[in-house]
């Protein structure tokens, strides 16, 4: 039981997200195995189901290996659109029924019930919020309850498939202790690899560890790494506001009709806002390409596309609304770029046709230019083209 002078914080996931929308399409799917992603053998898995997780298989995988290691799978290409109106919905009843949510990407949400326990008892709001977005959309979802963000999302984790985890206050440490250190969020295969390194393969003997020693290994990173084994976590739940638009705008010292130069702006300037959604966790569903010519008439063409956070499939959509905007032949004062129809989503969302290899180049690109807190390092506009 929660007191009501405590933090109390509630992570809801819908279980295996993609692998369940597609099941409510086509029923015949359920309790088979599914990966979802690419087809070809460089493509990798995007979802699977559990039914394919038991045999090794996980989303990031390449889907050649996938494919070897469970031959009988099927195999589906994805619907980022079909997902993200799902999503929606699930917002809506959260929305509806929370008093503030943070929605951390199209399938994860937490929510701020600090104070609730004395009107409501969070446990059983949180119950009947998970029994509602079942009822209303068809969707399975899983929800652990605890006194933070991080230790609600690991208990979630631990209540999978379509379960519920409830972490007393004061019990955070004890219950992360026994768990691999992987099944804490912030530690990827690397860190991992390192932290075995120096023996410790459960939270509990990273949470015994000397911070010191932390630090002088991973620097400010092992001092947050310490803090969360020992279940502290004071990030707050951020409201969810729905950010509509993205966009950018040059204004040229001299207007210009050099298109070789214009379609190199418009190349950096997309890369410029398209890191800038990867940063927030976004992916877009709508360009704007906007034209000012020297007497100042200005027109805007508009494409809708498949979510898409990737510069190498935005590029190309600029520039094609671009050369079809542009038909005077006129001087040119000023270009934007604009994009629309926002959802919350990282990269790893979108790997549909994506290659190993491209999901690394952007990953490191986007470690380099996050380091430095600007975009440092820019992809050549001819390899896009």
């Amino acid at each position: 039981m929660f007191l009501s002078d405590h933090r109390v914080v509630s992570h809801l996931d819908l279980d295996t997200f993609f692998v369940s929308v597609e099941c409510l399409k086509n029923s015949s799917l359920k309790g088979k195995p599914l990966l979802i992603g690419g087809k070809s053998d460089r493509a990798v898995v995007a979802a699977c189901s559990y039914e394919a997780r038991r045999f090794g298989v996980h989303s990031a995988m390449a889907m050649k290996l996938a494919r070897r290691i469970c031959p009988h799978a099927i195999i589906m290409q994805g619907d980022m659109e079909e997902y993200s109106k799902f999503s929606t919905q699930v917002t809506q009843v959260i929305r509806d029924k929370a008093p503030s949510f943070e929605k951390a990407s199209i399938d994860e949400f937490y929510i701020d019930m600090t104070g609730m326990e004395k009107h409501f008892g969070c446990a059983k709001f949180t119950k009947e919020l998970k029994e509602k977005i079942t009822r209303e959309t068809g969707l399975p979802l899983s929800y652990g309850l605890a006194a933070n963000k991080l230790v609600s999302k690991v208990a979630t984790n631990e209540a999978k498939p379509n379960g519920q985890l409830e972490i007393p206050f004061g019990e955070e440490r004890s219950f992360l202790a026994p768990l691999p250190i992987q099944k804490m969020p912030m530690i990827g295969e690397k860190t991992a690899q390192t932290l075995k390194g120096l023996g410790i393969r459960i939270i509990r003997t990273l949470a015994e560890m000397p911070v010191e020693m932390m630090e002088n290994v991973f620097g400010k990173t092992g001092i947050e790494l310490w803090r969360r084994a020992n279940g502290i976590d004071e990030s707050p739940v951020t409201p969810y506001r729905e950010q509509k638009s993205i966009s950018t705008e040059q204004t040229f010292e001299t207007d210009t009709i050099d298109i070789v130069f214009l379609q190199s702006q418009l190349v950096k300037m997309t890369q410029k806002i398209a890191y800038e959604l990867r940063k927030q966790n976004k992916l877009t569903g709508c360009i704007s390409v906007k034209i000012r010519y020297a007497n100042f008439d200005t027109l805007n063409k508009q494409a809708a596309i498949a979510y898409t956070g990737s510069d190498h499939l935005l590029i190309p959509k600029v520039k094609e609304l671009f050369t079809k905007l542009y038909d005077r032949r006129m001087l040119i004062r000023l270009i934007g770029i604009r994009f629309s129809h926002l959802i919350p989503g990282n990269y790893q969302i979108n790997l549909f046709d994506d290659t190993q290899e491209l999901i690394k180049l952007y990953q490191a690109l986007d470690s380099v230019n996050n380091r430095y807190g600007k975009l440092m390092i820019m992809r050549a506009s001819g390899q896009m083209g």
